[in-house]
């Protein structure tokens, strides 16, 4: 996977088969996150410090995401 950052959040390429994914700000952030060595409880907590959500929206929201995209195998669980 690549990461990019955009004006208004990230694109990630697939590079095994060219898809692209276009993230907002709020998944930019995530990805970012997990790139830098986070662990979902931090991006929660990151979220929920920086954004309007309240925190156990945030880590449901991070781990909905962290799921999404270790289904589509942008991330690994390991």
């Amino acid at each position: 996977m690549s990461a990019c950052a955009t004006d208004d959040g990230m694109v990630l390429l697939d590079e095994r088969d060219g898809r692209y994914w276009q993230l907002n700000g709020t998944g930019a952030l995530v990805v970012q996150a997990l790139l830098d060595g986070a662990t979902p409880e931090q991006i929660a907590e990151r979220l929920a410090a920086t954004r309007p959500v309240a925190p156990d929206r945030a880590i449901a929201d991070v781990t909905a995401m962290i799921g999404h995209l270790t289904r589509e195998r942008l991330v690994s669980d390991s």
